[in-house]
């Protein structure tokens, strides 16, 4: 049985071992924290620049020049890329998971410390890496965040494909290792570490989410892994693993045999799984702000645990529904387009669970409750769009449009980021001790919540008309022209909502520092983060291990003294 207990025999006092290679999962939950903000700020500037150059594509910007066709591409290819691994990934699961799922099942710290300080530290190289592509000769690779041969195979297809694609394949390939080791922790931890009482279907609903969440990612990453190697392989030792015979500039290539569609294959085998590795943290959050700011019992508990094992199991199942344009065999697609269909169901069910925790609660619209609900629209208005690319037919037709785009940066993209702002101002209090500013975090939401809606809802409309995506710009198409006031239009948006980001980080260091001092239990919630001091000690617990006499949801309960039951509170009291 694993035991941290000998490295929490008393803090570290250095401040190397204190701040920078800690072994507290605290502290390490702030690195993945701030890491993944610096990351998420550079891929918003990417985005910024591809918006501006699809609605000015002749403008010259400081620093930057004009942009040409592959330079467009190569900021396509690293804003997915950082904002699906380093973003999506990595502050949900590696921020708020490693910091608070030890304490939210009792324990002293994850099952293996110095694993979990390498899983962040092999992180931060991969995103080093990542970035180094932006300043080799020849730049960025331009092939897309989903790296298809023989384009990304290729050392001579385009600028970018030299050194720049081998540092982006490797950069994944450091990723996935990270990955790797922190799921085996995190897996570990929830299996092995859990308090006295602290049953599984007493856990809260965030850590059944990143419980999941890891499963996902120990089976996902170790293929995503394995397909990079062989990628990295085809560049630089002359296999042909997804390779066939070609020609690029009149030469014949020594290549033979291969197969791009494996390469699609294994790509999209991690990466559906990857699609909610980035939303289930998000279900869990929500699931935490929505009861506590309802103050009733989630709706339905169990029914919530099942649909998230369910989406992790059937998330496995739909991975050629990314393909269906590659020639597939129709029975193929008809059984991808059914199980796709399929995992609407539970997500179907925590949609009304939802709901249904919310329906006649004493609602309290703070900024966490405000962004959890965000969380639930966002995730709708996304997900509605979803049943129309699970059909073949239309599929084909949408499939290279904005159409796309809009889907999955409405449902994964910013549902999850939506998930990451109600965690944040909801933990807030207990990480940094201070409480941050309630008014500018409201305003910080309106902004986003319609500055989202407005960039990514156009793009539906754009796909339906036949708004090419990928297409650095649209001059010269005569039919693309007409749709250049709904791009100016997104563009304005874009531009108003990454200004507003800067109203969350102000709040954010300020609150740090300024904020009004938080109590132990600002919200009144049950779960036992909440049991401890604020900030948490270095033991989580100041050397106590609570005992948990109760589930984590136990609200409004008739009789009680107060309309909430800790988790740790005596058995003797009356629960739902």
């Amino acid at each position: 049985m694993a035991t941290p207990a000998s490295v929490h025999a008393h803090a570290p006092q250095g401040f190397i071992r204190k701040y920078i290679f800690s072994l507290d999962h605290k502290v390490i939950g702030i690195q993945y924290f701030f890491l993944a903000l610096t990351a998420v700020f550079v891929g918003m500037f990417l985005s910024l620049l591809m918006r501006i150059h699809l609605v000015w594509p002749t403008a010259v910007l400081p620093l930057v020049g004009t942009i040409q066709p592959e330079a467009y591409l190569s900021l396509l290819t690293m804003h997915g890329t950082i904002m699906v691994f380093f973003v999506l990934t990595t502050a949900p699961q590696g921020g708020f998971g490693n910091y608070f799922l030890p304490i939210q099942i009792g324990a002293p710290d994850m099952a293996f410390p110095v694993l979990n300080m390498l899983s962040f530290w092999t992180t931060f190289l991969a995103f080093v890496t990542i970035i180094a592509a932006f300043f080799v000769s020849g730049g960025a690779p331009l092939h897309g965040w989903t790296g298809y041969p023989p384009l990304s195979a290729m050392q001579s297809a385009g600028p970018g494909e030299g050194l720049g694609a081998d540092l982006w394949i490797t950069s994944i390939a450091i990723f996935c290792i990270a990955s790797l080791m922190g799921a085996l922790n995190f897996i570990t931890t929830t299996l092995d570490l859990r308090a006295k009482g602290m049953t599984m279907m007493r856990m809260p609903l965030t850590c059944w989410s990143w419980f999941i969440t890891a499963i996902l990612g120990l089976l996902a990453f170790g293929v995503l892994l394995s397909a990079g190697i062989l990628l990295l392989m085809d560049r630089n030792l002359g296999t042909s693993f997804y390779v066939p015979l070609v020609v690029v500039n009149g030469q014949i290539m020594g290549h033979k045999g291969g197969s791009p569609l494996l390469w699609q294959h294994l790509f999209w085998f991690f990466g559906h799984p990857e699609v909610y590795i980035a939303i289930l943290p998000g279900m869990g959050v929500a699931s935490q702000v929505l009861s506590t700011f309802s103050r009733k019992p989630i709706f339905g508990y169990r029914a919530m645990v099942y649909a998230m094992l369910s989406i992790g199991f059937f998330g496995f199942m739909v991975w050629g529904h990314h393909m269906f344009m590659s020639g597939m065999s129709p029975y193929s697609a008809f059984a991808f387009s059914l199980l796709t269909m399929a995992i609407g169901v539970p997500s179907a069910i925590k949609t009304f669970n939802w709901l249904g925790t919310m329906y006649k609660g004493r609602l309290r619209f703070q900024t966490p409750m405000l962004y959890a609900i965000g969380f639930v629209s966002l995730f709708v208005s996304g997900g509605l769009s979803g049943p129309f690319l699970a059909q073949p037919v239309l599929d084909i037709q949408l499939h290279d449009t904005y159409f796309v785009v809009g889907h999955f940066h409405l449902i994964m993209g910013v549902a999850a980021i939506f998930g990451m702002f109600a965690a944040t101002y909801y933990w807030f209090p207990k990480m940094f001790g201070r409480m941050m500013n309630e008014s500018w975090g409201r305003i910080h939401f309106f902004i986003t919540l319609a500055g989202t809606y407005a960039i990514f809802m156009p793009m539906h409309y754009l796909g339906l008309a036949g708004g090419t995506r990928r297409y650095s710009q649209y001059t010269e198409v005569a039919y693309l022209q007409k749709l250049m006031p709904l791009h100016q239009f997104m563009t304005y948006a874009a531009i108003i909502t990454i200004a507003a980001q800067f109203i969350f980080v102000v709040n954010l260091f300020w609150s740090m520092f300024k904020g009004p001092k938080a109590s132990d239990n600002p919200w009144e919630a049950t779960t036992l983060e909440w049991t401890t001091a604020t900030p948490p000690p270095h033991d989580n617990f100041g050397g106590v291990t609570p005992v948990v006499n109760h589930g984590p949801y136990e609200y409004g309960v008739p009789g009680a003294a107060k309309d909430y039951i800790m988790q740790t509170d005596p058995a003797t009291v009356a629960t739902h």
